[in-house]
């Protein structure tokens, strides 16, 4: 697989000035680059606390709406990265970020190979907040590959058994599926629930951790 698209510009730290976040905030490094996998090109986008976003079905046009909404939320543009050569971690003077990026890529192609079953990434968790963090935290950390979770079930584990809906609702907003697994979580009557990727997106994904039998073509 390869990366078949990447924003670049001057690196930050060339700059004279520190930048801040339009809301206050100091803006932070990132980097993004979009991977061609068995369910479509992702975009991957990480800063330098780690991966921050994961967006399905990254085409040009659904590529340059994340690209502009990430940069309107971190509050910079996007960081240079140069390619690095497959199997190669990022150059010790890059920034933080490349790095960060340089690993999600390698995992993510090793996960799709049916090799990595768990991923051991740094994340950056800043993109959702609340309920919505709490919920796929508990994912992320107890729903391994190969296994499922009903809403109902992942309500009750962060303690709020009244929630099942707004478990679904956390589903639909994940800033990282694949790597915190939203597609492991279906409806507790055996159906397959929903899925922001779409449903075919959700059985692929299924069928190659095991859960579903791979489609016959």
């Amino acid at each position: 697989m390869t990366i078949a698209e990447r924003q670049t510009r001057p690196d930050p730290r060339q700059r004279p000035e520190r930048r801040e976040h339009p809301e206050g905030r100091d803006a932070r490094a990132w980097a993004w680059a979009v991977l061609a996998t068995p369910i479509g090109p992702l975009l991957l986008a990480a800063t330098d606390e780690g991966l921050a976003q994961v967006v399905f079905h990254a085409e040009e046009k659904t590529a340059a709406e994340a690209v502009a909404r990430l940069t309107r939320r971190l509050g910079t543009e996007p960081t240079a990265v140069a390619p690095e050569a497959p199997g190669t971690a990022a150059a010790p003077s890059a920034p933080r970020c490349a790095g960060h990026l340089t690993e999600a890529i390698r995992q993510m192609e090793s996960y799709f190979a049916g090799d990595t079953k768990a991923f051991t990434l740094s994340l950056d968790w800043s993109l959702i907040t609340g309920f919505n963090r709490r919920v796929l935290r508990e994912l992320a950390a107890h729903v391994p590959y190969g296994t499922v979770v009903g809403y109902q079930n992942l309500a009750d584990r962060v303690g709020e058994p009244g929630a099942a809906r707004a478990v679904g609702v956390a589903m639909g907003s994940n800033p990282l599926p694949v790597v915190v697994p939203c597609h492991r979580v279906v409806e507790s009557g055996g159906g397959i629930g929903g899925f922001g990727g779409g449903l075919e997106t959700k059985r692929i994904l299924l069928a190659l951790e095991g859960v579903l039998p791979q489609p016959l073509f």
